[in-house]
């Protein structure tokens, strides 16, 4: 993989818990791929500039010139564009008795529970106390109402909470299974839980959590993934790092996939006012209209929505949203 051409080009920063949950999938899949580093704060001029995607959060993947944001449907599509029957890794391993995967399940699971009410207890544990004021105000534009002081005594309660899910956890392995859904290998769902539990148990204050006489069964499961993910890292390429305008230029001049493969779900469009080619902000249920971003509507199904941008660069870029936790809007023009 040269970094003129790298084919696959992650944007990630290192204290990212989400970046890790996606080199883990490339890993698993043995995908190589090149990597861009952003600042953990806002301006990221490589993304909002040279690319025009006001999408915030990190990491977002590029395969060609199609740009995914979310780990959700990033993870989706790596596993698409990167078939088994090419002789690549899979994320939704079939299960170890025999039987396919539970590939809707493993999904929902993973982006409902383990990327939203596990991963939310996470950052509540982190020395809020001791940031610096440009950090604080740079996550405060995701979250208007964080308090220092609320966080940090909010930390027990989390602790109660991560403590009952390690508990679930422990359960689901109880049987002596390997893998969470009993696969064959590591599955999205292995991935999904182990990011978190395996950033929170860096924390200085979280070593009580870890019990191994109250979750014998969930900690064995962390030590076993964490020795997997080891050695397979140990086989696999080591990453090209490019800078962002590098990036961009490959980009830019690399292949898309045809809109026909996501295609166009026309009555599910319709549900939400929206035609083929009609301009749009795509606007994450969370954050809000604040890091919405704009482009064509050229393709959208069942999973993806998929917009045109253009940057600085002057060039053409495919974004891609889930349709999860995205919303499509029609923008209004008006004349003065």
């Amino acid at each position: 993989m040269s970094p003129c051409n790298p084919g696959v080009i992650l944007y990630r920063y290192n204290a990212s818990p989400f970046s890790v949950k996606i080199d883990n999938v490339l890993m698993l899949k043995n995908v190589p791929y090149a990597t861009v580093t952003v600042a953990n704060v806002l301006p990221r001029p490589e993304i909002t500039e040279l690319l025009g995607l006001t999408y915030r959060r990190i990491p977002i993947l590029a395969i060609g010139n199609d740009i995914y944001c979310d780990t959700s449907l990033i993870a989706a599509a790596i596993e698409r564009r990167f078939p088994t029957s090419q002789g690549f890794g899979t994320i939704f391993p079939p299960k170890k008795h025999g039987g396919s995967p539970d590939t809707g399940l493993l999904k929902a699971f993973t982006q409902h529970y383990a990327d939203t009410v596990l991963f939310n207890l996470g950052p509540i544990l982190l020395p809020w106390d001791r940031f610096p004021d440009f950090f604080l105000k740079d996550r405060q534009t995701i979250a208007p109402n964080l308090n220092v002081e609320v966080m940090m005594n909010s930390q027990g309660k989390a602790m109660n909470a991560f403590s009952a899910h390690l508990a679930l956890v422990n359960e689901q392995l109880k049987d002596g299974r390997e893998w969470l859904f009993d696969t064959e290998l590591p599955s999205l769902a292995d991935i999904g839980i182990h990011f978190t539990y395996n950033w929170v148990c860096g924390f200085p204050n979280t070593k009580s959590l870890f019990d191994e006489a109250k979750f014998p069964y969930a900690l064995r499961w962390l030590d076993r993934l964490n020795k997997f993910i080891k050695t397979t890292r140990n086989d696999f390429p080591t990453s090209v790092s490019l800078t962002g305008p590098e990036a961009a230029d490959s980009i830019a001049k690399s292949s898309y996939e045809p809109y026909n493969i996501i295609g166009f779900d026309a009555f599910e469009a319709a549900r939400l006012n929206l035609v083929k080619n009609q301009m749009v902000n795509v606007v994450p249920d969370d954050t809000g209209p604040q890091f919405a971003t704009s482009g064509k509507l050229v393709a959208f199904n069942h999973e993806e929505i998929v917009i045109e941008t253009k940057g600085t660069m002057n060039a053409i870029f495919r974004c891609h949203f889930p349709r999860i936790g995205f919303t499509p809007k029609g923008v209004q023009h008006h004349r003065l």
